[in-house]
């Protein structure tokens, strides 16, 4: 291992990576990352699918209907930053468009030198001006969640033609901002005085990375051509990556739509998100001939942060019994079983398949973050570990329903008619809203649940635009949504579950969650000097936010199940914290040219 930024260290001197907690896997010297082939070939042409539709191609603002599911993809691979991660560690960066990073004894700003050859794709160097432009155009015309990351940023100034700096600001966290700048993406202050940054569009950018957007078939399909003579292809952290000639996403709006088009050779590769079409339907011809590989590839990432949210922002989900209630009514061992194939298994911690997962009674260093707000808390908290509610599977959910209807008779809605109704005569009334109709058979028996507690409980399927517009509004009753876990939680967390988010529309404090020791927690996540000081602040959090029941998690599986046509090879060894599909397999020009033969026999 080699030594890297320390929170003790006196020294600032130039870097060519950083980490969180101390300790780079790779040195100054190194060739390329472990989980590549640094001689693997270049071209082919990667056809992938998308479900939904767009209007705008912009990823960092909130307007118009963006891409959902691939906008890390596409907004990643045309922009660069000044640092980029790598996939076997949990916080560490490398220099790309810097070549090294100096960080203050007391970590009050971090120094970036800027590589003399780094390039936008119409040739013109990278300036400080640029990254400066970057910064303070993400945080006042970009989406919110930039305003709440880069808060404690308090400026960023260019200190020499090739060196900038970001200033922090005084008492603000300072632990994760020196990566935190070193991630921001990049954009060009020459091409957005000419373009309005804060608008929708279907015009590629100006950008800097591996692949520019060539082709845009609004609402249809984006294409992206790898660069020919991309600045950054024989750096450390580029090499063996970005190896498709060109990638292209087509969008489809029905999902049953865009399995058939798999299996007609439409596109490539696919990860399978739904169970039942894994369990049952890949078993088609192009498979059963051997031109189509079935695998799972171990996933040891976190898991997924999927949760039923409720919005609490409604009344009738403030008081926690509700919300408890709910939790009881969803059947899962049923629904795993029987819609799910045995798939999946339950979520029991924001900090899934981590050791950040609360599933032990709190020890004395927990104690001491929680008990200053005892009063504020559930007593279970102090006293149990977080199981959810079980069934036998059957479908018989009765004695979780009669623990559910004491609950929300306590909590002031009575049964009047056979319908729950307040000390107003409201009746209780639930919308699920979602824009996929395969979850429509998920809800469904959650529904019934409901009904059978007396709650006049629906189902609302709206197209992604509908959808994407009213979760920016905070216009819902109840929803599910999954966002990828945290190796390394910190100031991010504040986006999740922090006050200033709660009613901040765009952000991904979906729940609206506005509780003082949640915001107490996540500041101590943020201000965490070591490892185990940051994983007992997030076991603290994990217990408040299960407890209250601001989230009830779903279900996740420890691997990707995934499916393509037998036209790659990767590398022998996988990045520890992801599949890696999309910037280390490649072409294999040989299997390509077998699968032509087999389809013409």
């Amino acid at each position: 291992m080699v030594a890297a930024l320390s929170p003790t260290q006196s020294n600032a001197e130039p870097r060519h990576g950083l980490s969180t907690f101390g300790e780079l896997k790779y040195g100054p010297d190194f060739q390329h990352f472990d989980y590549v082939n640094p001689q693997a070939p270049k071209g082919g042409a990667l056809r992938l699918a998308a479900t939904g539709s767009f209007d705008n191609i912009n990823p960092f603002i909130l307007k118009g209907i963006r891409f959902r599911g691939i906008a890390n993809a596409i907004g990643g691979l045309p922009f660069e930053s000044l640092m980029t991660g790598s996939a076997d560690e949990p916080d560490s960066m490398y220099g790309l468009v810097a070549r090294s990073a100096e960080v203050a004894p007391d970590r009050s700003w971090v120094e970036f030198t800027l590589r003399p050859e780094a390039r936008w794709h119409d040739g013109s160097p990278i300036s400080v001006e640029d990254v400066v432009f970057s910064f303070h155009t993400l945080k006042t015309e970009g989406a919110p969640s930039y305003r709440i990351t880069y808060r404690d940023i308090a400026e960023v100034v260019a200190t020499a033609p090739d060196k900038v700096r970001f200033n922090f600001r005084p008492g603000g966290v300072w632990r994760d901002l020196p990566l935190l700048a070193g991630g921001m993406p990049l954009i060009s202050k020459a091409y957005y005085s000419q373009i309005e940054f804060n608008k929708t569009t279907v015009r590629p950018a100006l950008a800097s990375g591996p692949y520019r957007i060539t082709k845009v078939d609004q609402g249809r399909s984006v294409t992206l051509e790898r660069v020919a003579d991309y600045w950054a292809r024989d750096l450390p952290v580029n090499r063996g990556r970005y190896n498709f000639a060109s990638i292209r996403f087509d969008f489809y709006r029905d999902r049953n739509v865009e399995f058939e088009a798999f299996k007609a050779h439409e596109y490539d590769y696919r990860e399978e998100f739904t169970s039942k079409v894994w369990a049952t339907s890949y078993k088609f011809p192009a498979v059963t001939k051997g031109l189509v590989v079935v695998e799972t590839v171990p996933d040891e990432s976190p898991a997924n942060r999927q949760n039923f949210i409720l919005n609490l922002r409604r009344a009738k989900f403030q008081d926690r019994r509700v919300r408890q209630a709910f939790d009881l009514a969803y059947d899962f061992e049923w629904i795993n079983k029987n819609l799910f194939y045995g798939v999946y298994s339950r979520t029991l911690s924001v900090y899934q398949n981590t050791t950040m997962a609360a599933r032990e009674l709190p020890g004395r260093a927990e104690l001491a973050l929680l008990e200053p707000h005892r009063d504020k808390l559930p007593a279970e908290v102090f006293s149990q570990v977080y199981q959810a509610p079980k069934t036998d599977g059957r479908g018989n959910n009765r004695q979780n329903l009669r623990k559910a209807a004491k609950l929300l008779g306590a909590a002031g809605w009575p049964v009047k008619d056979g319908r729950r109704v307040n000390a107003e005569g409201q009746a209780f009334e639930i919308e699920l809203l979602t824009f996929s109709p395969t979850f429509e058979r998920v809800y469904a028996p959650l529904v019934r649940n409901l009904k059978r507690l007396g709650i006049d409980a629906t189902i609302r399927v709206v197209d992604s635009a509908q959808y994407a517009n009213r979760m920016q509004q905070f216009d819902f009753d109840i929803t599910t949504t999954a966002f990828g876990g945290q190796t390394t939680p910190g100031i991010g967390e504040r986006n999740f579950w922090g006050s200033e988010a709660a009613n901040s529309p765009g952000s991904i404090n979906y729940p609206g969650i506005n509780d003082v020791v949640v915001d107490d927690l996540v500041a101590r996540i943020a201000a965490a000097k070591t490892r185990p000081e940051l994983e007992t602040a997030a076991r603290a959090l994990d217990r408040v936010l299960l407890w209250n029941q601001y989230v009830v998690p779903q279900y996740f599986r420890a691997f990707h199940p995934i499916a393509y046509w037998d036209r790659f090879s990767r590398p022998a060894t996988k990045p520890k914290f992801a599949l890696g599909f999309l910037d280390t397999w490649w072409h294999d020009a040989d299997k390509a040219a077998r699968l032509a033969a087999k389809k013409k026999r």
